[in-house]
This record gives structure tokens, sequence and C-alpha cells, in this order.
């Protein structure tokens, strides 16, 4: 561990980082990850775009689910390992982020040049018209049309989805776009199955290859839709390091892998290369 510690420190110490996030740098703000140590995965199946689309049922289950649980990620506050990333980049040493997370928390943190990979679990859109709404906006009109809803939460899912039993889900209402009337809503975040808009995909491409070293945090890279950004990294002879609990499927194109938990690591990193804590607000 001391040994890769100091690889990193020295890898990020030469600047030009773009950091690659994902969703374990997000559970220590109480926001479960699907296959890290407090994964979900092998007990709930995500929406899938085509079961939203096509599914008047599964779409009011979602909404039903989403209603609640996004008010527990609205919540969520950003943690050590969010101030952390934001530190190092304002002395200078991180020039992107890109993250597959839907909370906002790396902006809240203070993150800039932060490319959202998977979109804002905060914003709505209309796939009939286009129009893009706050989350905060479709929580009132939801309260509105659903005065005698109530649901107990036992716990919040990576993608704002709780579990509830059928009973709750039938007696709740969906609403339509308050815009053209008649519209889908759907959170402006990439459903699985769906796919990332090409131009949000050559922009961290872009990134990537003009980085110095690319930073994984949080991620098991399980999926080809961050994975992409390893592989080609790796190709461009840019150096990789990972941060993960766990094993990746990134670790062979990694020049450095650090098992470690973020929110104690990250500030550690943070301090070391800027100079002490209160430099990086961490």
């Amino acid at each position: 561990m001391t040994e890769s510690f100091d690889a990193l420190t020295s890898l990020v110490a030469g600047g030009g980082v773009v950091v690659l996030s994902g969703a374990g740098l997000s559970t220590e703000s109480g926001i479960p990850d699907y296959r890290g140590p407090s994964g979900v995965a092998r007990r709930h199946t995500p929406m899938t775009f085509q079961a939203f689309t096509r599914d008047p049922l599964a779409r009011r289950r979602y909404w039903a689910r989403s209603h609640l649980g996004w008010r527990l990620i609205a919540g969520a506050a950003p943690n050590a390992g969010h101030r952390a990333v934001a530190g190092l980049q304002r002395a200078g040493l991180v020039d992107a982020v890109i993250t597959q997370n839907v909370d906002g928390l790396h902006g809240a943190a203070g993150s800039t040049s932060v490319i959202e990979l998977h979109g804002r679990l905060d914003e709505v859109t209309c796939l009939d018209c286009g129009n893009l709404t706050s989350r905060e906006e479709l929580d009132r009109r939801l309260r509105e049309a659903n005065p005698d809803f109530v649901a107990r939460v036992a716990a919040v899912n990576p993608d704002g989805d709780v579990d509830l039993p059928d009973e709750q889900v039938a007696a709740f209402r969906p609403v339509d776009c308050g815009i053209c009337g008649t519209g889908m809503l759907k959170p402006d975040v990439v459903f699985f199955g769906e796919t990332v808009p090409p131009q949000r995909v050559a922009r961290c491409f872009a990134a990537v290859e003009q980085a110095r070293s690319l930073l994984v945090l949080g991620s098991s890279l399980t999926v080809m839709s961050g994975r992409r950004f390893v592989i080609r990294a790796a190709k461009q002879g840019i150096p990789v390091a990972i941060v993960n609990q766990g094993p990746t499927r990134g670790d062979a194109h990694a020049s450095v892998c650090v098992d470690a938990p973020l929110g104690a690591l990250l500030p550690e990193l943070a301090a070391r290369v800027a100079g002490n804590a209160a430099t990086v607000g961490v």
C-alpha cells in the first residue's frame, strides 16, 4: 500500500490529471454503489430505457420509487473525497473531472470542468418536446398530484430508486410534461440500454487524450461506458492510476492500483501533493 501510494502521489503531483469517478466515490455521502462493498447489484435491477418508454406500469413504478429516493439523494452532501478532488483542481493538478455519477456532488464540492457522463438526476427532460426542467419543479408537481402518497423508505439505490411494494406503487399518479402537456417525462440521466450522447463521449475522449494521467476513483469499470476511457488512455501511452475498494476490470491497463477507502486516501493525497490540507480545502 505504501509503495502504491507513493507512486500515486508522484503521478498526481505531475499535474495534468483527468479524474474518472464512479459510484464508489459517493458511498460515504450515503449513496450506495452497485458493485463495491455496499453494492446492491445482486438485489436490485436498474430500470432500462426500453422498459421505461414502452411499459406504463414500469414507468409508474419508477416514478413512485424515484419520487421518494430523489429526496434522499437531493439531501446528500459532498464527502471528503469529493472535496479533495475539488482541492486538487484548485491547486492546478486536476484539469477535468469525468463522472459516471448522477448525484451532482462534484459540482457541489466546488469542482469545475465536470463532464457528467450519465447526466444529472436533478434535471428532467420531456422525451416529446425536449423541454428541460428542474427536479425540484417536478417534485412539487408530483406532491400536488399525490397528496396522500405515504411510503416508508428503508434504503435508496444508486440511481435514486427505492424498493416499494406493489400496492404502494399502484396508488401513485405520475405526471406528464408541464410545457407540452402530454410528453413523457424522464430524468435527464442515461438509463441502462440507452446511449450516452455522442458529443458528450467525444468531450470525454478529448479530455483524456490531452491528459498527462488518468485517475480512476471508485469505479469497478465493469461496463464499457467508463472503461473505454481507460483503454483509450492506455493505448495513447497515458499513465492510468486506479483507486478503488476491490479489483476492477481496468487493472490490467493501470500502472498504479490502490485498494483503499476514498474518503480517507484522497484527503491524504491532496495534502501530500498540494502542501497541506488547508491549502486544498479538505
